[in-house]
């Protein structure tokens, strides 16, 4: 999985009006769970923007101070009209202790069905999963390879040594459908 690196600044005081104040200055308040302490820091908004505006999943690697620790995003709070980043929680990564997170799906290769006119219907676009963090991948590859007209790729259909997908197993993943244009041609197939 892919690592970021950003650096914070410790924050002395906690509350809404000094929260107010390093957003003025482009800093974000930001708060590192998952440890034995809670860190409370400030960092640049320009150096969350790579992490947060992309569907890929990060590992970061935060410095605050002389502390180096590795987390993900937890949570991001926006303002409702602006959008603006308000806040960011951090959780803590454990080597030993298995992570749950949404990585994006990666449709590869070409489908015959397809090739035959059908309609190619994408319906999750991220599945959970739980591992290590040495075992987290950064997209799940599904192959479309085999995908006829009318068939379909679900949860179940997936397997992988050392992460567990916790989507339900019956949930269709991508699949190939009848397109209109094919139907039409059936039906005219069909006449003849």
């Amino acid at each position: 999985m892919k690592s970021f690196a950003i650096s914070g600044s410790p924050r002395e005081n906690v509350g809404k009006r000094d929260a107010k104040e390093l957003r003025y200055q482009g800093l974000i308040p930001a708060v590192l769970y998952g440890g034995k302490t809670q860190t409370h820091f400030a960092v640049p908004a320009a150096e969350l923007k790579p992490v947060i505006y992309t569907p890929v999943v990060h590992f970061i690697d935060i410095t605050v101070g002389n502390v180096k620790s590795t987390a993900i995003i937890q949570d991001i709070q926006f303002h409702p009209l602006t959008e603006q980043i308000l806040h960011v929680d951090f959780l803590e990564l454990d080597e030993k202790k298995p992570i749950a997170i949404e990585i994006p799906i990666r449709l590869t290769g070409t489908s015959p069905g397809v090739k035959m006119g059908g309609k190619l219907v994408q319906k999750l676009r991220k599945l959970r999963i739980k591992a290590l963090p040495k075992d987290h991948l950064d997209t799940i590859d599904v192959s479309i390879e085999d995908l006829e007209v009318g068939k379909s790729v679900r949860v179940g259909d997936l397997k992988f040594d050392k992460l567990v997908i916790t989507n339900a197993k019956e949930d269709t993943i991508v699949s190939v459908t009848t397109s209109r244009a094919l139907r039409q041609a059936e039906q005219e197939a069909g006449k003849k």
